[in-house]
């Protein structure tokens, strides 16, 4: 499809298709705010509420060029507003919970307990908005034996068993490079929000929304806690298929590609391109059970060929095949432009720089990175404004510490 036909009806007058939705998120570092970007990129008016020193995350590498700006926290607090808040400070409470009394959704990302023993959790919240979703993202849940541990990503991922299963054959359990129990928790975190709203929508019931980042891995491990509990033997593949074969990473003359084959139309045809027609009609069990000999037969294919000829003869013949970029290659590559994928951002340093798009597309109310992270407190006026907080009163709230 062209991709001006996929928006020819598009509407240039919403945010996205989460206008109108008002959402208050104290949150820190990845997991939360990941919920809060989400909802933001679709459109969302999202308001940060961060601590006056400012949350870690600002002070994470990498940055760019000579820049103190983190590219973690422009990426994922994007398309929000700022107002820094002490929540631990009794006006900081009195005005957080008057901003969620106006409010649709309030994330939270702290250890279990912690904003309620601030006079701002649930319970708190509820009672100035009766009908609020309230989104908790933690380690290990609301409750439980363990809901009371702090959990980042990578304790998720060894608890949950994820870790187990990654990295090569002959090496140690290894976690993810990306912040994957995060990144799966934040998503979550959104969908919850999504689906509480829907539900209050038809019920006019809030209701608290419990995500926990090792519930969130196990929940997109492709049931393999399942498997764990009957016993079923696993093994680490590295970069093999466990259902299909040949399947795997393949060195190149220039680089390495990655494809295979899971259907048997599919292997007749690299069968034709190797130059092995004579053992096109091997179905697919059993090219399992040669899964070696079947997988170098295409690693010797392979190692004379560059990486543009195997992928273009594969392509030609139908064949799923890519070669294994970096992100530097990656960010060069004319699809993801297309699709959007590295927006120009202008940041609060005033310069420029290419940003992650979101990755939902909407053919009726696109979604776009709106504008940059903001500035620490860059919304305190505006916002504590509209609750009555004049220029005076905005002076000192800073000098008592509350903001």
């Amino acid at each position: 499809m062209d991709k001006s036909a996929f928006f020819a009806d598009a509407r240039h007058d919403l945010s996205g298709p989460l206008a109108g939705i008002r959402v208050v998120e104290a949150t820190t570092t990845w997991a939360g705010p990941m919920a809060g970007c989400v909802l933001a990129d679709f459109g969302a008016t999202v308001i940060k509420v961060e601590h006056p020193e400012g949350e870690v995350l600002r002070r994470v590498p990498p940055t760019y060029e000579d820049s103190k700006l983190s590219l973690f926290h422009e990426t994922v607090n994007r398309n929000k507003q700022n107002v820094s808040l002490n929540l631990r400070h009794p006006e900081g409470r009195r005005l957080f919970l008057a901003l969620c009394a106006e409010a649709d959704v309030v994330i939270e990302n702290f250890k279990p307990g912690t904003l309620a023993g601030w006079g701002v959790g649930y319970a708190d919240v509820q009672a100035v908005k009766p009908d609020i979703i309230y989104v908790s993202v933690s380690g290990f849940g609301q409750f439980g034996p363990l809901s009371d541990r702090p959990g980042y990503d990578p304790i998720a991922q060894n608890y949950s068993g994820w870790s187990s299963l990654n990295g090569a054959p002959d090496d140690g359990p290894t976690k993810a490079p990306t912040f994957l129990g995060d990144d799966l928790g934040g998503v979550h975190g959104a969908l919850g929000a999504m689906a509480a709203l829907f539900h209050r929508m038809k019920t006019g019931e809030g209701q608290h929304v419990d995500i926990a980042l090792t519930d969130a891995l196990i929940f997109q491990s492709d049931g393999l806690l399942a498997a764990g509990a009957l016993g079923i033997p696993m093994r680490r593949w590295a970069n093999q298929f466990a259902i299909a074969a040949p399947v795997n990473r393949y060195a190149c003359t220039d680089g390495y590609i990655y494809g295979g084959v899971l259907l048997d139309s599919h292997w007749k045809q690299l069968a034709r391109i190797i130059g092995r027609a004579d053992l096109a009609n091997v179905i697919g069990i059993d090219r399992i059970k040669r899964r070696e000999e079947f997988d170098l037969l295409v690693a010797q294919w392979c190692i004379h060929h560059s990486t543009a000829e195997v992928v273009e003869l594969w392509n030609a013949a139908g064949l799923a095949v890519t070669r294994v970029n970096s992100f530097a290659e990656a960010s060069r590559e004319p699809h993801l432009h297309a699709r959007d994928m590295l927006q120009d951002v202008t940041l609060t340093d005033g310069k420029t720089v290419p940003m992650v798009g979101p990755a939902a597309k909407f053919s009726r109310t696109p979604v776009r990175i709106r504008h940059a992270a903001p500035a620490l407190g860059q919304d305190n006026a505006e916002i504590l404004g509209a609750l009555g907080v004049d220029a005076e009163g905005l002076a000192r709230l800073k000098q008592d510490g509350a903001i």
